[in-house]
């Protein structure tokens, strides 16, 4: 591997592509730096899209990650509306569709994700519409308006929180999901019961244990056809069934992949001059004992930096406690940790307050943490679940103590 960094090129004008332009320069770094995009926008924050963005409560102007001239001070090409092609790893270039050649002394790959399609029939139809994009959203806007019939397919995050923002805009809005409870993969029954009330309480119509298997429609989608045979009545249509890490440029490479680009704890790809970072790469976890794949804001920012460190020849490991959020009418979970493999769960408050915690336990450790308009919970939360301490269950579920008292005993 050459001494010398004089040019770095980043694919991917995401969160973790501009923070990895601004720790390059924050760490020194005067050499050229180019970044690619295949959105018409300058880097810009994705959380909003699903929130205030599509609420109409922010405009566009304000998702940008930096001033519209940050990018040109800081002697940064930034190419948007551009798609790269191929990695010529032989030549140390990347190839674009316009066929422009970029040389780079080192690579970033930050190429994030894209979403997962429904395979059903008439998935095509105008009117059925996924969220991903500024573009997404706008498209969705122009039929999201009162008294309309929305059916969201899926009962994760966006799902949700699309059905919240659509139900407080005077929608009518049917959530279907395929596995038998909301945002299974990622809370406990406890959480999903939490948030299936607040919901249904709001007016919104719930169906799990569905999969779709159509869509009908002539010239724009009019029903939604679920695999009990029922045909769900609709104007528009939002799912969102997860992610897939966009690894089609690196497997095209030859890089190590499998469910996102594998890279160590230096974001280094099998390829030393290569290096990945964000929603794309699968990375080890002291947490897990394994390789994780992380689809949230805080870790396309932290793991960006190491990367840019390492770019530059530093040696920090990068090993943070993920974090997740998601904003749904008054309601705000907050999220530390992984629950992955739990054997038991403490409920902390009271549920039907809309302001409790759960804590994961595996066996008696504390792995994780799920806070509603609970902050203290989450803050301590994130402090104590790399240590994984024993805490008694009936010490986390005392509620007539701080939890900043209690989580003091152990940090």
């Amino acid at each position: 591997m050459p001494d010398r960094v004089d040019n770095i090129v980043i694919i991917g004008a995401g969160q973790a592509g501009a923070q990895a332009c601004v720790s390059l320069r924050q760490q020194g770094f005067d050499g050229a730096i180019t970044m690619v995009g295949d959105e018409n926008y300058p880097p810009y924050q994705r959380p909003p899209l699903s929130k205030k963005f599509l609420a109409g409560e922010l405009p566009a102007k304000r998702l940008a990650l930096k001033a519209p001239d940050y990018y040109a001070a800081k002697n940064i090409e930034l190419i948007i509306g551009r798609r790269a092609v191929a990695i010529e790893r032989g030549r140390s270039r990347v190839l674009l569709d316009n066929q422009l050649a970029l040389p780079y002394a080192r690579l970033l790959l930050a190429s994030g994700s894209r979403v997962r399609e429904i395979p059903a029939p008439g998935a095509s139809l105008p009117g059925i519409n996924y969220l991903r994009t500024i573009d997404d959203v706008e498209a969705i806007q122009r039929n999201f308006s009162a008294g309309r019939r929305l059916v969201v397919v899926g009962g994760g995050y966006i799902g949700l929180e699309v059905a919240a923002i659509a139900k407080q805009q005077g929608l009518d809005v049917i959530v279907i999901e395929a596995m038998e409870r909301v945002m299974a993969r990622v809370v406990a029954p406890e959480v999903s019961e939490f948030y299936s009330r607040v919901h249904r309480e709001a007016g919104v119509e719930i169906h799990c244990g569905l999969g779709v298997t159509a869509f009908e429609g002539d010239e724009h989608v009019t029903h939604v056809v679920t695999s009990d045979g029922r045909r769900f009545a609709c104007d528009l249509v939002v799912v969102g069934i997860g992610i897939v890490p966009e690894t089609t440029l690196a497997e095209s490479a030859g890089l190590r992949c499998d469910d996102g680009i594998i890279v160590d704890a230096y974001a280094a790809t099998s390829d030393p001059r290569i290096f990945a970072a964000g929603d794309c790469t699968r990375h080890p976890s002291t947490l897990t004992g394994g390789l994780v794949r992380l689809e949230s804001v805080a870790n396309a920012i932290e793991q960006a930096k190491v990367a840019a460190q390492s770019m530059l020849g530093g040696h920090d490991a990068y090993d943070e406690v993920p974090w997740f959020w998601s904003d749904q009418y008054d309601v705000k979970l907050q999220i530390a940790g992984l629950a992955q493999d739990y054997d038991s769960v403490v409920v902390r408050g009271n549920p039907d307050t809309n302001d409790f915690a759960v804590f994961y336990l595996r066996q008696g450790r504390l792995i994780a943490v799920d806070a509603v308009n609970r902050p203290r919970e989450f803050m301590q939360g994130k402090k104590l679940v790399p240590k994984a301490p024993m805490i008694p269950p009936a010490e986390l579920a005392d509620d007539t103590t701080p939890f900043p008292v209690i989580a003091k005993r152990y940090l």
